[in-house]
């Protein structure tokens, strides 16, 4: 690498392009945290050496940039439509192309690409489908591609088997079209098991808070921290903890995605009797184990609209704030300066006077 580097240093007629590409990579390489000038320079500077440079170059510069999380987008835009022989490596291990730009390659490009797409370690939903969607264009692409007769050539006479043959292959395509299509809508019905994703969630921070307040039993706490996290009045969180079976704050925190220790915990806590245990189990596990997640998403859900219906926004939201307000009343009435009190007013206060 150093000789490549002394190669620079030489006159301008003796500079080999290809060692400038891999220089150029290199140094790109050697910055973790590249600016915006940065980027901005090295895409203006790399693209033109590499359109100058050979084969060989290119496939180690791509190869290089592959596993580089900085590449600009215009730069992996760039990479990811060379022809495959180059862009291959690129397009399977970048991180750098997104969604947008793996699909407008796989459209203008061709079966190639999409391929190497295909073999990429994660590919998101839009990219699959629009995959899918590709597939009939290419093969009706590379029927054409095949069925255009060579310059000079006859044209030959197809026999009736022939003609059985390639609609049944027609017909068994698009039958595999439609089997991957089925088997990806229902991969979007149903949800994996802990994917939270478009789900109200609980955040570290509030979960830890709802463990606190029900270890110490401090209702006041509970009641506010629910309806923060539910976005709705303390009426409708002062309701479910004054469920005594403890079904509704269960219906709850399972909705939120709170793990089953913290939350059988909690149960526990807040509700004596389903600490009892049968048969080696809790009832707190047992009532836990007995919800489903989609039905009590949607219940909690049908609860916060009727208690929009019923409270409204505003009142809602002024409730979360009315135990604060109170508070800093209280206390600035506290701190205010109290009068000084004489015997006389000892003697009027013990005559039943009220004292200030």
């Amino acid at each position: 690498m150093t000789s490549e580097f002394r190669d620079l240093e030489r006159p301008q007629a003796l500079r080999r392009k290809d060692v400038v590409l891999m220089a150029t990579v290199t140094s790109f390489e050697a910055l973790s945290h590249p600016t915006r000038s940065e980027l901005r320079q090295f895409a203006e500077l790399f693209m033109p050496i590499f359109s100058a440079s050979s084969d060989e170059a290119r496939r180690q510069a791509v190869a290089a940039l592959a596993q580089s999380p900085n590449v600009p987008a215009a730069v992996a835009f760039f990479l990811g439509s060379q022809p495959i022989a180059v862009a291959a490596p690129f397009l399977m291990t970048s991180t750098c192309l997104s969604d947008e730009a793996l699909v407008t390659i796989a459209r203008c490009q061709g079966t190639e690409h999409a391929r190497a797409i295909v073999s990429r370690a994660a590919l998101s939903p839009t990219v699959i489908d629009a995959l899918v969607g590709l597939r009939p264009d290419i093969s009706r692409q590379a029927r054409s591609a095949t069925a255009e007769p060579y310059p000079g050539s006859a044209p030959v006479e197809m026999s009736r088997a022939e003609v059985d043959t390639s609609i049944d292959t027609d017909k068994r395509a698009r039958e595999e079209d439609l089997r991957r299509r089925i088997k990806l809508l229902a991969g979007h019905v149903e949800r994996v098991e802990g994917d939270r994703l478009g789900l109200r969630s609980l955040s570290e921070v509030q979960e830890a808070l709802l463990v606190r307040f029900a270890r110490n039993r401090e209702a006041t706490f509970l009641v506010t921290a629910l309806s923060d996290i539910l976005t709705t009045s303390r009426w409708l969180a002062e309701r479910v903890l004054l469920d005594l079976s403890g079904r509704q704050l269960a219906t709850v925190l399972k909705s939120l995605g709170m793990q089953s220790a913290d939350a059988t915990y909690i149960l526990t806590r807040l509700y004596g009797h389903l600490a009892e245990a049968t048969g080696g189990v809790s009832e707190a596990e047992s009532l836990w184990q007995s919800l489903d997640e989609e039905e009590c998403n949607a219940r909690v859900e049908a609860w916060r609209r009727a208690d929009r219906y019923t409270y409204g926004a505003d009142q809602a939201a002024s409730s979360l704030f009315s135990g604060a307000d109170t508070d800093t009343t209280q206390a600035e009435a506290f701190v205010e300066e109290r009068p000084v009190r004489s015997s006389a007013t000892l003697r009027r206060s013990a005559s039943g006077f009220r004292i200030r």
